[in-house]
């Protein structure tokens, strides 16, 4: 009898040690940073040469099979058609991709010298703001003296 004691004992501990596992999980996702807003400006990143092929592909796929409505039989159907192209016909959709990719890298540059004025100014608004403080400080002292 006295090891059926033990078993009891055993079990209450598990399930109080299963709960406080529990507990502290909870607690984790509880302590996660909130994500940053997206900016609505900053422009799409290109898609890859598969998916230029995607939307090619699509197209043809949907006039061949007008009655299918699943997206993934489309999805697989060009994922399989993808595998089995040579690189030579791949070409043409790595070459529009990167053409993308070029026109993607010029849109940023601009989008990132916007932001980094964006910042300057910002900076420039709040170093202004203490050099006045600063300077009313200062005439404060030199008429009380």
């Amino acid at each position: 009898m006295k090891g059926g004691g033990k078993a009891k004992a055993e079990t209450t501990t598990r399930k109080a040690a299963n709960k406080l596992a529990v507990k502290k999980t909870a607690g984790k996702g509880a302590a996660k940073k909130e994500k940053q807003a997206k900016d609505p400006n900053k422009p799409k990143r290109p898609p890859s040469a598969f998916f230029v092929f995607m939307e090619e592909f699509r197209q043809t796929y949907k006039e061949e099979h007008p009655n299918n409505k699943s997206v993934a039989v489309v999805g697989k159907a060009g994922g399989n058609e993808w595998k089995s192209m040579s690189d030579k016909d791949k070409a043409p959709y790595v070459e529009k991709a990167d053409k993308r990719k070029i026109e993607y890298n010029k849109k940023m540059d601009v989008y990132n010298k916007k932001q980094a004025g964006q910042s300057d100014a910002a900076e420039e608004e709040d170093e202004s703001d203490k050099s006045k403080s600063e300077v009313n400080d200062d005439e404060d002292d030199s008429g009380e003296v």
